[in-house]
């Protein structure tokens, strides 16, 4: 298991005994601050703890800003070795602040001031020194604030600034009631470790439930503890989850198989959605682990100590799917898979390839050859941030959020683990029946979200305006909106993860699902980007459900990392008006990446990219089945909606691997114009495209604008176009 590295630094030349005097000394310190304090302060409550917090620089990975807000006085954060450097946290509501209490490290600040922010542009100082003596420091201030910072000018020694803990304590306004942090996952999530009786049958219950319930309201995490857990089949079923809980994959070792096959639909595996297998090692009984998947089933952080069969029993059809930061020993077999996406991974070979593979990042990945074999592979990803995941660090949960990688390639846990360990005392917990005000207040306190699986009903936006905040499901969380609200609306801020959620449309008309940014956002990201991982959109299915859009994102830098958008094709509440949805994605963003990007079914447009700078690696469409006929759809003089369509208005734009198929099974004598559509210029680039005609359900006139040629008959044979324009 990961620990942060220990980083007791050689002793300075003079010697670090003077650090030790300081430690010493901030101990007495310590001790005097439990006198208690003038009646003034008697009512003032610690208000920093477990929220958002921000620096200048960080000495390390093991030395987070986090950690000066973590109520641990063994963990601390310590910048670069330089000045001036900064520690700034959220209190997340204004409040009256009125005590400061710094518990530095040896390296401490000898010349520092402390300042307020109401609006986190405009500063105040309330307290300076030149003289800091270190220890523990207790401040006496009056001001009001949601921001406090910290800013060194000058340090003791040669090393950065250091504080064990940065509280601020003071009295808030009472409009949100204390939201505690922390707490149990909820009667859904399952934690196994080697020694519990019977994991196979809880494990095989569980699987008996969800095998064919596609569209139930039952949702499970299996979580397992680090160690080795020996003759295990792990079958996954519908909105389940498998997770390992150690830092890194090979810390959770199954001497077995994390299966998903489709028995229950006679072979055929393109309805195996909404599951996933994450931070595991498998050592399959057979050698090959079989995960015959499609849409929405991610496969993140696994390492498998043999091969991977993509394909279901018997080889029956299967429509694409997803594989990021994972190891495969040995070789990965799609078989009949029709396409997928595997991104900043190892593999030991690729057996074939149907109609589009698609690699970015990938060591062992075959060698550009599209159209034959259908092998798009980019060296690197230009931008990528893993999924945070849960992890327990000794006997406490914790959620690791992978740093950013720009070039990324190969898996991210290679040696030393980059990123960021938030505590669960830093996270709502959130349990079926929590609302939307709740959620929001717990955001506005500073807290992160954590939601257990189960299906959330909100009656108003889910709003994440703090950057940096992390809002990640178990168990395929779904967040249902009523009223026709947004059921989540993030700010244009730096830094957020979602990752892990289920949006499922309401029976009122949402104008939008899920919202990154607010129409106009203009913020410059491109440092700290706001991530979507596993966020997975649907409309219909499940019951009558409607939005205009979707997904908007107008944030600038997103990374959009594997989504699937879907208007459904099959299920309960499904009709061309029924469940009406005329646009999948709307990008209004610059410099905006789609890694993984799987938009089918809608009424028009399934993606508008609107947004400068774009870039998509990868992207899977089926146009909406039911058409119920020409005119329906008809365009202006085009006969259809573009798959893909990037505004004529855009001069930059890019495209990897991607591949539209029409399916007009209430009227097969339709004809769609093309699959994408862009406008001819220089910096608008496409590669690897293709579409398909399913049976000969309709037909395609070319696959980009007026280039590529047309489908015909029944084969299912791509038309392709290598290179647009």
């Amino acid at each position: 298991m990961y620990a942060p590295p220990d980083l007791r630094r050689p002793l300075p030349p003079t010697g670090r005994r003077v650090g030790v005097l300081a430690v010493v000394a901030g101990l007495v310190l310590s001790l005097l601050a439990l006198v208690p304090q003038p009646s003034a302060s008697a009512a003032a409550s610690l208000l920093s703890q477990g929220k958002a917090v921000t620096s200048s620089s960080q000495e390390n990975a093991g030395t987070p800003a986090s950690a000066a807000v973590d109520g641990d006085n063994g963990t601390r954060w310590s910048s670069a070795f330089s000045d001036p450097q900064w520690l700034k946290v959220d209190l997340g509501v204004s409040a009256s602040v009125s005590q400061i209490v710094l518990r530095w490290e040896a390296a401490y600040s000898t010349t520092y001031r402390i300042e307020f922010s109401s609006d986190n542009s405009t500063w105040n100082t309330a307290y300076s020194t030149t003289t800091g003596p270190g220890g523990t420091e207790t401040l006496n201030v009056s001001g009001t604030a949601r921001y406090v910072r910290l800013t060194g000018t000058a340090r003791a020694t040669g090393y950065g600034h250091s504080l064990w803990e940065f509280q601020v304590f003071g009295t808030t306004g009472g409009g949100d009631p204390q939201i505690p942090g922390g707490g149990d996952l909820g009667p859904n999530v399952l934690v196994f470790d080697p020694s519990t009786p019977n994991i196979q049958g809880k494990v095989d219950e569980i699987f008996k439930k969800q095998e064919s319930a596609q569209f139930g309201s039952d949702r499970y995490a299996l979580m397992f503890k680090p160690g080795t857990y020996n003759n295990i089949n792990a079958q996954i079923g519908f909105y389940t989850s498998i997770a390992g809980l150690g830092l890194k994959p090979d810390d959770t070792t199954f001497n077995g198989d994390v299966t998903v096959d489709a028995g229950w639909f006679n072979g055929n595996a393109t309805q195996n959605f909404w599951r996933s297998a994450e931070n595991l090692a498998l050592n399959p009984v057979n050698g090959t682990n079989r995960w015959a998947v499609s849409q929405a089933a991610p496969f993140r952080r696994m390492h498998v100590k043999g091969g991977l069969n993509l394909a279901p029993n018997g080889y029956g059809w299967a429509s694409g799917g997803y594989i990021a930061d994972s190891k495969i020993d040995g070789q990965v077999g799609p078989y009949s898979q029709q396409q997928w996406y595997t991104r900043d991974s190892s593999i030991g070979s690729w057996g074939n390839g149907v109609w589009n593979m698609t690699f970015s990042g990938v060591e062992g990945a075959p060698a550009q050859s599209f159209p034959e074999p259908p092998y798009t592979t980019l060296n690197n990803t230009p931008v990528s941030r893993e999924k945070p995941f849960l992890y327990l660090d000794g006997n406490d949960y914790k959620v690791f959020v992978p740093a950013k990688r720009t070039n990324a390639r190969g898996v991210s846990w290679n040696g030393t683990p980059q990123g960021e360990s938030i505590p669960l005392s830093q996270f709502y917990v959130v349990k079926p029946g929590a609302t939307a005000q709740t959620i929001n207040a717990a955001v506005r306190q500073g807290l992160h979200l954590l939601f257990t699986p189960g299906v959330y009903h909100v009656n108003e936006p889910i709003e994440i305006n703090r950057a940096n905040t992390v809002a990640l499901g178990l168990g395929l969380a779904t967040i249902i909106p009523d009223n026709g609200v947004t059921a989540i609306k993030v700010g244009d801020v730096d830094g957020v993860k979602l990752a892990g959620l289920l949006v499922d449309a309401g029976t009122q008309n949402s104008s939008v699902l899920v919202q990154v940014g607010p129409q106009g956002a203009s913020a410059d990201h491109s440092a700290n980007p706001t991530s979507l991982q596993d966020v997975f959109v649907r409309v219909g299915g499940a019951g009558a459900g409607k939005a205009t859009t979707g997904m908007v994102v107008n944030s600038d830098d997103t990374i959009i990392d594997h989504t699937w958008l879907w208007r459904a094709d099959h299920g309960d509440g499904v009709g061309w008006e029924t469940n009406r949805s005329d646009y999948g994605l709307t990008v209004n963003g610059d410099d905006v990446l789609a890694t993984g990007l799987f938009v089918e079914h809608f009424n028009k447009y399934d993606v508008q990219w609107n947004g400068e700078n774009g870039k998509t690696i990868f992207f899977q469409n089926e146009k909406a089945y039911d058409a119920p006929n020409q005119a329906a759809i008809q365009n202006g003089d085009i006969r259809g909606y573009a798959a893909y369509k990037v505004a004529d208005s855009v001069t930059t734009h890019e495209g990897w691997g991607m591949g539209s198929y029409c399916y007009f099974n209430v009227d097969p004598t339709i004809r769609q114009q093309h699959g994408f559509q862009a406008p001819v210029k220089p910096g608008v680039k496409f590669h690897d495209l293709l579409v398909v005609s399913l049976g000969g359900q309709g037909q395609y006139d070319h696959v980009i604008n007026n280039t590529g040629s047309p489908t015909s008959g029944t084969s299912t044979i791509p038309s392709q176009v290598v290179s647009f324009p």
